[in-house]
């Protein structure tokens, strides 16, 4: 889509101020702790882009709050890499790099505000290789310190941390299927079949690289198999949130030409957990 169709889409251009405006007439305040997803290409010509967004969603939470982001890591080596041939086996071990929270890029597939973000300066980035989140603002420490290596979006992790501080999750023109939020009610939830996945990665320890086995739900191809309770071909994690929506739970408005949602993240646990032990145990 080109510059003229997305002005068009967004009826000039989205600028930081607009941004704002659209921001707090969704519920989005001073102080909150929010975790955001986004979609550029929905909130239509975004005058500075990535970083207009950053600098909007700071003028909106002000200082006394934070901005976090999913993360991940763009390069890491691929969970199946222990099934090929020994010799590449080999070489991946001898000089794959190592993790670093300060230089490895965030998975390009979660778009270009995670990297923006944890490129700002002051911004914290959490230790764990393959589920690393980055913050910034008063709580970004707190949010980022010590995440688990194994079991990373359970407890103590830096969702349930977002959680504990009454954070918030932003969906700016995301699809909802992006809530990484619901990753930590499935580590949460007491229900049958919960799948896990077993990997290793590099990571810098001490200034040495030292190859290290996580253990964690299987967020890649689902925790649950979803698909008694899930019509075939719609993502479960959609159906989850739309029926949150229908419940009253988060709000909905427009932010530039995109429509967005605003959850309170302790609701968001609250309502998913249930609904997963619910419906996954019957």
């Amino acid at each position: 889509m080109d510059e003229m169709d997305l002005l068009k889409r967004s009826g000039g251009p989205v600028t930081r101020g607009r941004l704002g405006r659209d921001l707090a007439a969704l519920g989005l305040g001073e102080g909150d702790v929010v975790m955001f997803h986004t979609r550029m290409s929905a909130l239509g010509y975004v005058a500075g882009g990535a970083q207009t967004v950053i600098d909007a969603l700071g003028d909106v939470v002000g200082a006394r709050g934070t901005l976090m982001v999913t993360c991940g890591w763009n390069d890491a080596p691929p969970y199946d890499f222990v099934t090929w041939p020994q010799a590449w086996q080999d070489a991946v071990r001898a000089e794959h790099p190592a993790y670093d929270p300060d230089l490895s890029e965030a998975d390009h597939n979660n778009g270009r505000l995670p990297e923006a973000l944890r490129r700002r300066p002051g911004a914290v980035r959490s230790r764990h290789p393959d589920v690393s989140f980055a913050a910034l603002g008063a709580a970004a420490a707190d949010l980022m310190a010590d995440h688990p290596w194994d079991d990373p979006h359970g407890p103590d992790s830096p969702l349930a941390r977002l959680v504990a501080h009454g954070g918030r999750v932003l969906m700016l023109g995301a699809p909802l299927d992006t809530m990484t939020l619901l990753h930590h009610c499935e580590a949460l939830a007491q229900a049958p079949g919960k799948r896990f996945v077993d990997y290793e990665q590099p990571l810098l320890v001490e200034g040495r690289r030292v190859w290290r086995r996580f253990h964690d739900i299987d967020s890649e191809e689902g925790a649950f198999d979803y698909s008694a309770v899930v019509p075939e071909g719609r993502d479960a994690f959609e159906v989850i949130v739309r029926d949150m929506l229908a419940a009253g739970i988060g709000r909905r408005g427009r932010v530039g030409a995109a429509e967005s949602h605003l959850f309170d993240a302790p609701r968001v646990v609250e309502y998913a957990t249930a609904w997963l032990e619910e419906k996954l145990s019957r």
